[in-house]
């Protein structure tokens, strides 16, 4: 595996699609970070806090806004995946179960995907939409980032606990489940987050790069 250092602030906004099957989804192929959580667990912000990009994701005070699977591109090979939020988005029931749907079918059927990243409030965290995503991705050998959420409401002790306790209940589950606390106002938990997602991204042995390929596409 090599140890590229990926840059996430230059990530930019390459399209937005309302299911993997529409036209301007880009190829199965790279590396993809797909990031969730419910509604009002700011994600959006925290995208825009790994970024170092303020309008990145749009952030609004109506949970639920995000209705499309967002895309972000690091380079020509990655990509950031801002996927519909869940829970409890004030918005009509068939809504609901679209925006569902289209979660579903990305995190089934996308090849590419890496990692997921799980946003989760740090005071009501591992709720079942939660433990729902964390059981699939385990049982689909996906490493998932926890970041829990807006930890600069907590003072430091009540902090830990949260975050041991989090890990705690997470052995349950097995697989490769990292929990950190994750700030975006205060920018706590930043750069392990960005650690993590950096050696999800890297390039497969056995993948071979574009560039060392002859014009007959051989392998020099």
């Amino acid at each position: 595996m090599s140890d590229l250092k990926i840059n996430f602030e230059a990530a930019t906004f390459l399209t937005s699609a309302p299911n993997i099957s529409h036209m301007h989804m880009p190829a199965d192929l790279g590396y993809e970070i797909a990031f969730a959580g419910r509604s009002n667990a700011g994600k959006s912000s925290a995208l825009n806090t790994i970024t170092r990009q303020k309008n990145l994701a749009r952030t609004s005070k109506t949970p639920g806004r995000t209705q499309l699977i967002n895309i972000f591109s690091l380079d020509p090979q990655r990509r950031l995946i801002d996927l519909p939020g869940y829970g409890f988005a004030k918005v009509p029931l068939d809504m609901k179960l679209k925006w569902q749907k289209s979660l579903s079918e990305y995190l089934q059927s996308r090849d590419c995907l890496r990692g997921l990243v799980i946003m989760m409030d740090i005071r009501h965290p591992l709720k079942d939409l939660d433990v729902n995503m964390i059981r699939w991705a385990v049982e689909s050998d996906l490493p998932v980032l926890g970041l829990l959420t807006k930890c600069d409401k907590l003072k430091s002790g009540a902090r830990k606990a949260a975050v041991l306790k989090a890990r705690k209940d997470c052995e349950a589950y097995g697989g490769d489940i990292t929990i950190q606390a994750f700030s975006s106002l205060k920018v706590i938990g930043k750069s392990e987050a960005i650690a993590v997602m950096n050696k999800w991204l890297q390039q497969d042995e056995e993948l071979v790069d574009s560039t060392e390929l002859n014009e007959d596409g051989i392998d020099e």
